[in-house]
């Protein structure tokens, strides 16, 4: 019994055994069959040095050299309009008219009395030398003129401010009024504003004020007008410092002939400085940012061909495409511009024939 019981085991070892062997021989035969990937192909450029223009960067807003709400200094109902929304008005020009007829028909009555207050005066005038006429009587005769005349006087200047005129010359907005319609006095009748020249109002951290002068060059660039560049000159700086930001608020002013730039428009600004300065830059593709830090994957040759090494690096300012590269690169290190995300500290690579995509548009180094 015992014999047999062993004989049994034997066989159940030997046909596991056979089994299992079976096994581990395919999976052998696989691991040798199955092929290592091929190394990813990754574009690479050239660390350049390059000089770039010294220069302070900063966004603010267009400003009008003189812009307005043009409004009544008295109420009345408008009876003439005399601009066209939209276009160019000259300093003095008639923009409307409020109707004045009881006015004129007042003013005609105060001109009645002045007259009556001036022949009293005068007649007065001729009896006093004759002692026929007291100098009390005269010197009344003389205020009842000057009241009559100041009251006149009055009514015409009333008359005057309902002639509305253009305080500057400049274009005009939409028109905010209609004829017959009631304007109380400081109503909006149409905004005004002086276009050319432009103003540019921007603020700078407080470090730059020594760097700052009246005279000195800015570019200016607006959304409205991609790849446009603006030129100007400051004309101003705020002798104080805005305790809360700690900036100095600064104002250059720009030509506008053809008043393609307009009050309210967001700008970039960029503040020439003397000197120019060299700095080594990279493409921005080829930069991988992080919290921890930025870095790049630079292209080595190691023992068994191209391998990549991933270097923190310190960037700075970034103009067209490029950042300036302040420590962790030397000139002519190559860098890989695209394909990071596949990538791996230390592993192998094969370089693309052709550059970034980003970079097939500009010169080559």
């Amino acid at each position: 019994m015992v014999k047999r019981l062993l004989l049994v085991v034997v066989l159940l070892l030997a046909i596991f055994g056979a089994v299992f062997g079976w096994k581990y021989h395919q999976m052998q035969q696989g691991m040798a069959a199955r092929k290592p990937p091929p190394p990813p192909v990754v574009a690479v450029t050239e660390v350049r040095e390059e000089t770039w223009p010294s220069h302070l960067g900063a966004v603010g807003s267009l400003v009008a050299v003189a812009g307005i709400d043009v409004t009544n200094e008295v109420p009345g109902k408008v009876s003439a309009l005399k601009f066209e929304s939209g276009a160019i008005a000259k300093e003095g020009q008639l923009l409307i008219e409020i109707d004045a007829t009881a006015d004129r028909a007042e003013l005609e009555g105060l001109l009645a009395a002045q007259r009556l207050a001036r022949v009293k005066f005068e007649r007065l005038a001729e009896l006093l030398p004759k002692k026929s006429a007291s100098k009390a009587d005269y010197d009344e005769a003389k205020a009842l003129l000057d009241v009559a005349e100041a009251a006149a006087e009055a009514k015409r200047a009333v008359i005057a401010k309902k002639k509305v005129l253009a305080p500057f010359s400049g274009r005009l907005g939409i028109r905010k009024v209609d004829i017959g319609q009631y304007l109380a006095p400081g109503s909006a009748i149409v905004p005004l504003e002086a276009l050319h020249p432009i103003y540019a109002d921007f603020s700078l951290p407080e470090r730059h004020l020594a760097a700052l002068a009246v005279g000195q060059r800015v570019f200016v660039e607006v959304q409205a007008y991609p790849g446009d560049t603006f030129e100007g000159r400051i004309t101003a700086l705020n002798p104080g410092i805005e305790a809360g930001t700690r900036t100095v608020k600064v104002r250059a002013v720009l030509d506008n002939p053809q008043e393609r730039l307009r009050p309210g428009m967001f700008a970039e600004v960029r503040v020439l400085l003397a000197a120019d300065r060299r700095v080594l830059t990279i493409p921005d593709t080829a930069i991988t940012y992080a919290p921890y830090g930025d870095s790049v994957f630079t292209v080595v040759q190691g023992e068994q061909g191209l391998r990549v090494q991933r270097r923190q690096v310190a960037t700075g300012e970034a103009r067209q495409g490029r950042v300036a590269v302040a420590s962790g690169l030397a000139s002519g290190d190559r860098v890989v511009s695209a394909g990071q995300v596949k990538l791996r500290n230390d592993m192998a690579v094969v370089l693309d024939d052709e550059r970034a995509p980003g970079e097939r548009g500009a010169p080559a180094p």
